[in-house]
């Protein structure tokens, strides 16, 4: 896996800008902060991230990928300013489930999920090395 950083380009925070990588591909769908008995944890928008976080990992363990064969994010936040003010504690989740691989992401603020609780939907690639 390769990061993609254009020269003289300032270094970017929490994600990498391109991720090239060649192996097996898996595709992870959309991931929101329930537990496995589609419980959320509560209103807390860092919880729900650490959440769906957890269980990105636990898809991608199901096929012996690991969190550090992730290529890509796209994040989908119910409210841009919540995710913001919960910044130190998404990082924190993310450090917590992750690590500190940052591979290319998106964060887009959707008007709502199909999940009325759901604050956060994360979905996946991974390339997982020959």
């Amino acid at each position: 896996m390769k990061v993609l950083q254009p020269s003289g380009w300032a270094p970017p925070r929490g994600y990498s800008n391109g991720i090239s990588a060649r192996g097996r591909q898996i595709f992870v769908a959309g991931q929101i902060g329930w537990d496995a008995q589609g419980r959320f944890p509560g209103a807390d928008f860092a919880a729900q991230v650490r959440q769906a976080l957890a269980n990105v990992v636990a898809v991608l363990a199901e096929d012996g990928a690991r969190p550090e064969h992730i290529t890509r994010m796209t994040w989908y936040v119910t409210s841009r300013s919540e995710y913001l003010a919960a910044g130190k504690a998404i990082g924190a989740a993310y450090r917590e489930v992750i690590g500190r691989h940052y591979p290319a992401m998106t964060a887009v603020e959707v008007n709502a999920l199909m999940e009325a609780e759901a604050k956060v939907e994360i979905e996946v690639t991974a390339v997982v090395p020959e």
